[in-house]
């Protein structure tokens, strides 16, 4: 086993804001997405907050969330709409006033060809809590922002991966953690006590365990991650010599007492 400690790691966190995600009217693609960017350049996601559109919620978990971890992410409420109160409460959350940026004005400006056309409601897409740096928006134009550790992006899922694009090189960024997949033809109530000690016994990795069922009997899925690449090929090797101790103990038991393939 690697000797020395795990690194520090750089952690986030992600509030996905609005009432339509909550009804289940409209499906949240956008955490998985940021998950998977995150996971690419060294970032362990530790939390997922969905919350209406509701200041003091949105408030309470923007709150929570930056405290808590390296960065936190939202996504949802920057539209032209009146439900979109996500910079007012972001501003409410970091105890500034929130009004019309000169520069996303501008933007907005620049994209409009005619000035009719950069209605009221699209001006609310101008408004940036006090301090907060623009976010671009290639797409729509109509800018996020960042404020302290915290990144402000759109609900819409194409414009938040541009925006994401965009924030990319801001972000600290850890070790990748690497992963290799063990399959085991046993359920997990086969295979659970063993399984946590060799857990137990890898600490410097984890150890998931994802039940599949074919209709007819039970495996299991393995997946060991580490950012120690010899920690991981250790945990690896006892992952599979463990399956191996659990078939030869199978296949060694009569045969009335069943080999535990088609139970959980």
């Amino acid at each position: 086993m690697s000797e020395h400690s795990a690194p520090t790691p750089i952690t986030a966190g992600i509030v996905v804001i609005g009432d339509e995600i909550l009804s289940g009217r409209t499906r949240d693609t956008n955490s998985g997405t940021i998950a998977a960017y995150l996971t690419s350049v060294g970032i362990d996601l530790r939390e997922v907050r969905v919350v209406p559109d509701d200041q003091d919620m949105i408030v309470e978990a923007v709150n929570t969330l930056r405290s808590r971890y390296t960065y936190v992410f939202t996504t949802g409420g920057i539209g032209p709409t009146h439900d979109d109160i996500t910079a007012d409460a972001v501003g409410a959350a970091f105890g500034v006033p929130v009004d019309h940026d000169p520069r996303a004005v501008e933007i907005l400006r620049s994209h409009y060809a005619r000035p009719e056309d950069l209605t009221d409601a699209r001006l609310r897409m101008a408004r940036i809590p006090a301090g907060a740096d623009l976010i671009a928006n290639p797409l729509t134009k109509a800018p996020g922002f960042r404020i302290g550790n915290v990144f402000v992006m759109a609900g819409v899922p194409k414009i938040m991966e541009v925006m994401l694009d965009g924030i990319g090189p801001q972000l600290a960024t850890g070790a990748v953690i690497h992963s290799v997949t063990v399959d085991c033809p046993f359920g997990e109530g086969v295979i659970g006590t063993a399984l946590g000690a060799v857990a137990a016994a890898h600490p410097l990795v984890t150890i998931g365990s994802y039940p599949m069922f074919d209709g007819r009997r039970f495996a299991t899925k393995l997946v060991v991650r580490s950012r120690d690449p010899e920690a991981l090929a250790e945990a690896e090797a006892a992952v599979r010599a463990m399956v191996d101790a659990v078939a030869a103990a199978s296949a060694a038991a009569p045969a009335d007492a069943g080999s535990g393939r088609d139970s959980y």
